[in-house]
């Protein structure tokens, strides 16, 4: 089994336009994903996949593998599925296709790992998602951080933007969880995936993982425990990360 990662990445972000490109400790954020990402040593191929040339001029100056792709997908999984397409000829059925979202910049090498375990385990799995531990409730209120709501065998039931499951008290020993942006498919599967048109959900809640429960087919997901790692969805979660960052350094 082959690993193929992508990274989607766009200019044209609607809560943070430019995003992939604003810089961290002084380097562009896609750079720190894509050299974060590249911690995992176990990839077949790892390349940016963009719509903007702003993208793929920074890649080739630095030399990171990079695709473009079309300028009409709202979805990242989408991007992902095309890129990988271009890469047809190397690509089998069951190898793995990895997103690895553009606004990650503190992922590890581990995170990757541990997202391709459930599909050592079992054959039958199609697809995981990273699912990392909420430890506080303002993590749990907050709109920018996508919720995963999942049955006892692991398999995702629902993921929203709104604040679940229901705690009338947060009491941390129930682990409620949140996507992690790191998604991992068989090749098979997301191109299945792919003809699989927009869900109500995926819509209502911008989410295009909610594609698969709403279609009533399964997703599976890798727990990850709570480690000090941010999405970047807004100028200042830029901030945060840096602040976080300049930590890890004095380490």
């Amino acid at each position: 089994m082959k690993i193929f990662g992508f990274i989607p990445a766009r200019m044209k972000a609607r809560r943070f336009p430019g995003k992939p490109l604003k810089k961290i400790l002084g380097k562009p954020m896609i750079e720190h994903v894509f050299k974060r990402s590249s911690q995992f040593r176990n990839w077949s191929d790892l390349r940016i996949a963009t719509c903007d040339k702003e993208i793929v001029n920074f890649c080739n100056s630095k030399k990171i593998p990079v695709v473009m792709t079309s300028t009409k997908h709202k979805r990242c999984l989408d991007r992902v599925h095309e890129a990988a397409s271009k890469n047809k000829n190397k690509i089998k059925d069951d190898d793995l296709v990895i997103c690895i979202q553009g606004d990650e910049p503190m992922l590890t090498g581990a995170m990757i790992k541990n997202l391709i375990l459930p599909f050592k385990k079992s054959k039958k799995i199609k697809s995981t998602i990273l699912a990392m531990e909420i430890i506080n409730k303002e993590q749990l209120n907050n709109p920018n951080i996508v919720k995963i709501v999942h049955d006892i065998k692991g398999r995702v039931l629902y993921s929203s933007r709104s604040p679940m499951p229901y705690f009338s008290n947060f009491v941390k020993g129930r682990k409620p969880r949140r996507i992690f942006g790191i998604y991992a498919f068989k090749w098979n599967y997301l191109k299945h995936f792919n003809k699989l048109k927009p869900s109500p959900l995926e819509i209502m809640e911008s989410c295009d993982t909610n594609r698969i429960c709403d279609n009533g087919e399964e997703m599976f997901i890798a727990k990850q425990k709570y480690s000090s790692s941010f999405a970047v969805d807004t100028p200042e979660d830029l901030k945060k990360v840096e602040k976080f960052m300049r930590k890890e350094l004095k380490k």
